[in-house]
């Protein structure tokens, strides 16, 4: 019976469980210890035992899958927990990037304050000049929001699906026209997927299964 040739054909001293995890991918590993298996099985059936190279490689290649196994799970160990210093520096910087940007306009208004309350255009130094000027177009200054009328509002929502069919339905076509131009984005809804197909519906461009995730124990 014919066996199987090997990934890497190489006697068991020429290379360490340490170098094979290193240089060869799980999946290439996992694949010749099949095939080591399978020459394992072919020798017992024709001699009535394995040889010791063969049982030798099987050795060899049970512990680089161990080492790369070990290598892969602190590889995900330390990437998880990079991404999660990463969020946290980046929520961090956000936040010093806002106070930064308040303390900006802080000073800024201290400085147009002063200009215009000592009726100055501007203030030199060395090396700057501070300079009160208008700008290029009007500003509009809220000081009360709950007191503007809804019709000079602007509104971001999140509306349902089925919600906004019935709106479009209701509306003049007009109307409904102007309603789909003011959208910006629109993503699908997996609560609402998941409730058609669990009724026995079909999503085209969608489907439900039960996945898998991986756990680092």
């Amino acid at each position: 019976m014919a066996t199987a040739s090997p990934l890497f054909p190489f006697e068991p001293s020429a290379a360490t469980p340490s170098e094979i995890a290193g240089d060869h991918s799980l999946l290439k590993i996992d694949h010749e210890l099949d095939l080591l298996m399978e020459r394992i099985e072919n020798e017992i059936e024709e001699h009535g035992e394995a040889s010791e190279e063969a049982m030798d490689l099987m050795e060899l290649f049970g512990k680089a899958m161990n080492l790369k196994v070990d290598r892969i799970g602190r590889y995900l160990t330390a990437m998880e927990a990079r991404a999660a210093y990463c969020r946290k520096e980046a929520d961090r910087l956000a936040r010093r990037a806002k106070r930064s940007e308040s303390k900006l306009e802080r000073t800024k208004e201290m400085v147009l304050y002063y200009l215009a309350s000592h009726d100055l255009k501007e203030i030199e130094s060395d090396a700057f000049t501070l300079r009160r000027q208008k700008n290029s177009q009007d500003s509009v200054i809220v000081t009360n929001a709950d007191a503007v009328p809804s019709a000079l509002r602007r509104f971001e929502v999140k509306v349902d699906g089925d919600l906004w069919m019935d709106i479009l339905d209701a509306l003049p076509k007009e109307m409904a026209d102007r309603m789909m131009a003011s959208v910006k984005s629109s993503e699908p809804s997996n609560s609402a997927i998941k409730a058609l197909v669990a009724n026995g519906g079909r999503v085209d461009g969608a489907e439900v299964k039960r996945l898998f995730h991986l756990r680092i124990a």
